[in-house]
This record gives C-alpha cells, structure tokens and sequence, in this order.
C-alpha cells in the first residue's frame, strides 16, 4: 500500500458512484490510511428517508411533498465515532442498521431527488469539510457538494457484480431479501440517480474513473491511495 506523507495540507476527496460498487468501503479506508474524516452522504439521505417513512410521508407511490416540507425543520442527521466506526444518528437516535434495510433501500431515491432536502443535507455536508481532511463519498459530491474537491473519483463496476456485492452484505447483515429484490433495487436505483433533474449522477471532467469490477477492495484502496501521493508528493 502506497505510503502517503503528510505535507501539513489537507486536501478533501470526493468519491462518487453507483450504488453498491463499494464506495463506502473506499472511503472509510482511504480516510483511515490518510488520518482524515469520513462522511458517508448516502447514509443521510437513507436516514432522512427513514425519518418520512417513519411518518408515513413517503412509499413507493411517491411523497407527500406538503407533509415533507412541514416536516424537514425537526430532521436532525449527524454522526457519531466509536471504535472507528461511523455510526448515522437521526434526532440523538442510532439508526446506522435500521437505514441499510431494503425497505428503506427502495425510497431513497425517491427522497434524494426533493431539492429541499439536497439543499439541507447538501449544506451540513459542506460544512464538514469546510476545513479539508474530509472522505466524503455519494452521487453529487464531485460535482455539487464539494466541486473543489483536490481528488474526485468516479466509481463504477458491471451490475451483476453490485447485485452480488449487496445481496452477500444485506444477508450478512440478516436482512431478509432475494437476489432478484436486490437486482431491482439497484436497477431502479441506477435509473433515478442518473436520470433526476435535481444533481443527477454523472462523472466531472476531472474526476478520475475506477472500475472495481475485477479490482478487490484491497486492490481499490491502493490505486486511490496512489492518486493522493501523486496529488500530495507531486513529481518533478
């Protein structure tokens, strides 16, 4: 693993992607190998979908977008670190497994495409990083939340593996869910994200692309830990 020595400066790195190519992975590694701060984007928009489930303001017919509006104001999402983990609060609550359940996998693009709530998520998010040191990894950080991100890394890896990849997780985790659930999931998903009128899914001109179709997690660290050296220890 490429060693990466501290110049003092403290760039961010944005990391975005489709669902389920290990984003979240990359991002807790890079941020643990670099001593920086890591925030998990799509954990907060699974938690803010949490919250209007939970309210009965959101189903798979669509949202209440009155009822959503109105209750925004009383949505708190933050964070909390415990033996290195990042675990996702909603109001002081611990909600970090309730937001992976398929249920909740199934509205959240539904949820991220409200302009409201990009904007209220989208602000906390910025203000994160606002000092540098930060992994920030989701679907708009690149090109929307942190467009001066030093590093920006796309994400990417053939459907079929991701479907492999969230359905051995989910099973792991003791959801119950059948491969074909997970299929559609990600299907429908990967259709929102990159077709929503509201800061769709897409590559920026500067960011770097990394398949992980056949790369192993190991494999995907190194080579974005390489990127950072060559950012941070720029050759003559």
């Amino acid at each position: 693993m490429p060693v990466v020595k501290s110049s003092g400066k403290k760039i961010n790195v944005a990391i975005d992607g489709f669902s389920s190519c290990g984003k979240s992975t990359l991002a807790k590694g890079m941020a643990k190998a670099l001593g920086f701060g890591y925030i998990d984007s799509g954990a907060m928009y699974r938690a803010a979908t949490l919250y209007l489930l939970r309210r009965g303001l959101v189903d798979k017919q669509g949202l209440d977008r009155e009822g959503v509006l109105a209750a925004l104001p009383d949505m708190a999402i933050d964070f909390v670190h415990r033996d290195g983990q990042n675990i996702t609060r909603l109001n002081g609550e611990e909600v970090e497994t309730l937001i992976r359940d398929i249920e909740v996998s199934n509205l959240v693009s539904i949820v991220s495409k409200v302009p409201e709530i990009r904007a209220k998520l989208r602000a906390l998010q910025q203000a994160y990083a606002e000092n540098g040191g930060v992994v920030m990894d989701g679907r708009d950080i690149g090109s929307v939340v942190l467009p001066d991100a030093e590093l920006k890394i796309f994400m990417t890896a053939d459907r079929e593996a991701r479907v492999q990849r969230r359905y051995k997780e989910l099973i792991s985790k003791g959801h119950d869910v059948s491969v074909e659930e997970v299929r559609e999931n990600i299907a429908a998903r990967d259709k929102l994200d990159t077709e929503r009128s509201e800061n769709p899914l897409i590559r920026t001109e500067d960011a770097k692309l990394l398949d992980n179709t056949h790369l192993t997690a190991k494999e995907s660290l190194e080579l974005a830990l390489s990127w950072v050296k060559e950012l941070m220890e720029p050759q003559d």
